[in-house]
């Protein structure tokens, strides 16, 4: 049996899914069981536990081959890296009470580094903790992900303009959350022995000019890449929603991705590329099919 945290997600969803078309058997944790209603339908089993909550999380762990966790974003919270930090203490507690033979922890590019990463640095102090209580671990450090670019979907629509915060001619890694869960869900069945780090990126890197000028073609009109300083971050953050602490953290990414500080670490890890591109994503997130795409029904 495998566990599959954050399965209402981008990621948990496609590892839980793949996990299903392969006849395993799979229990996905959720915060409201009630509302796991299709998962049941699917033949996963469904457990309620907080990721906070290392005693329920221990007892759903009990018995599992492997577990697949990670951090969910907390955009609201006043003090983000303790909320991370109180998730990642319960997360090795119950792996360490439960003795699940194999965790798989979604981390990131740069969670080597404990400082200038943003909210990066949750991740590596969940792996810091995860690494002496977990009987074997496998750290999937993916790179910026593609779905990130959702939030200019609106811009692009409207004004032909994608808003950015990145170089915007540098080349940096990213993946779609469909790549990231389908090797999530082989790592899970192919265990690591000890600690292996597997680090992620799409069939090819891109710049955010490349973004911007995939969502002209899937548009069929021209957009305009506007960037943005730096000091433009935590007003459109918080604009938008995000705490005041969680819009600082991310301007510290953004300035640690800029600056090369967030990065792949290289030395032992695998490196690996997944196969789905950045217009496939593009598309998705526009919501254009194939078909229309291609002039069809």
């Amino acid at each position: 049996m495998f566990v599959i945290a954050g399965a209402t997600g981008n990621t948990g969803s496609v590892v839980a899914n793949t996990l299903l078309a392969q006849g395993k058997p799979v229990t996905v944790l959720v915060r409201d069981a009630q509302k796991a209603e299709s998962w049941r339908r699917k033949g996963a089993q469904v457990t309620a536990a907080s990721l906070e909550d290392g005693h329920a999380l221990a007892a759903a762990f009990a018995g599992a081959e492997g577990v697949y966790l990670l951090i969910p974003p907390n955009f609201k919270a006043a003090d983000a890296l303790g909320y991370g930090s109180r998730v990642g203490e319960a997360l090795a507690a119950a792996v360490k009470t439960s003795g699940v033979p194999h965790v798989v922890l979604l981390s990131s590019v740069g969670a080597q580094h404990a400082q200038g990463t943003g909210p990066i640095r949750s991740l590596h102090h969940a792996e810091s903790v995860l690494w002496p209580t977990a009987k074997n671990l496998t750290l999937i450090r993916a790179a910026y992900f593609l779905q990130n670019w959702a939030g200019g979907v609106d811009g692009v629509r409207n004004q032909g303009v994608l808003h950015n915060f990145l170089t915007p001619e540098r080349k940096i890694p990213m993946v779609s959350t469909a790549d990231i869960g389908k090797i999530a869900a082989e790592c899970l069945t192919d265990p690591a022995r000890g600690r292996r780090v597997v680090e992620l990126a799409g069939p090819e890197d891109y710049s955010p000019q490349d973004i911007a000028q995939t969502f002209a073609a899937a548009l069929g009109k021209p957009v305009k890449l506007e960037t943005h300083p730096l000091d433009a971050v935590i007003p459109t953050f918080t604009a938008l929603g995000f705490s005041q602490d969680v819009a600082r953290l991310f301007r510290e990414m953004i300035e640690g991705i800029n600056s090369g500080h967030v990065a792949y670490e290289g030395k032992a890890a695998t490196f690996r590329r997944g196969n789905v591109t950045a217009s496939e994503t593009i598309n998705q997130l526009l919501g254009l099919s194939a078909a229309t795409r291609s002039g069809g029904g």
